[in-house]
């Protein structure tokens, strides 16, 4: 449960869970959700999983830039206000 993580989760961007790279569908405030169709469903483990499991999360790498270039522009128009 980390705010960081899913501040780079976007719809239709992508999130690896357990190892598997799936498409976003909805991003909500503390969670997100995913579409799995029949062939993924019997290919990868996340069916498996129960709701509240935890799972191992990576971001699109895109997205992890995007959030550090967004952060190095804020703290460097701060310390220009200051």
């Amino acid at each position: 449960n980390d705010p960081d993580l899913l501040a780079c989760i976007v719809p239709k961007g992508y999130v690896a869970v357990d190892g598997t790279s799936l498409t976003v569908c909805d991003v909500y405030e503390k969670s997100f959700t995913l579409m799995l169709i029949e062939h993924t469903q019997k290919c990868v483990v996340l069916p498996q999983r129960a709701i509240g499991d935890e799972v191992n999360l990576e971001v699109d790498v895109i997205a992890k830039y995007a959030r550090r270039s967004v952060g190095d522009f804020d703290a460097l128009t701060k310390r220009v206000e200051e």
